[in-house]
């Protein structure tokens, strides 16, 4: 199964913000993040330094991405914190072991 979307989680140096998105490419969109930190724009993953990934899950088709984005936003911090820890024990940023 190829996997040409992603649900992904992001945050900041002290893991105390959270960011939740999709997209179907996502060194792009990691990077657009981080150039949206480091030019102060407004954006809520730039407003809070949120530029580290600890967590995705990939998707074959979009609708798919979509559903489970919304599904974890309504999540309460507690399970998206576990979540996160099942899938990546020590909260180790994952940028660059994406492709």
């Amino acid at each position: 199964m190829l996997h040409n979307y992603f649900v992904y989680i992001i945050t900041n140096e002290f893991r105390t913000t959270l960011y939740i998105g999709v997209t179907n490419n996502i060194q792009k969109r990691l990077s657009q993040h981080y150039f949206d930190s480091q030019n102060a724009k407004l954006s809520f993953a730039g407003k809070y330094n949120c530029n580290f990934l600890v967590y995705y899950e990939g998707f074959q088709f979009p609708k798919e991405a979509i559903a489970r984005e919304k599904e974890l936003k309504k999540w309460r911090r507690e399970k998206k914190n576990n979540l996160i820890s099942e899938f990546n024990p020590k909260w180790e940023t994952l940028n660059n072991q994406i492709v």
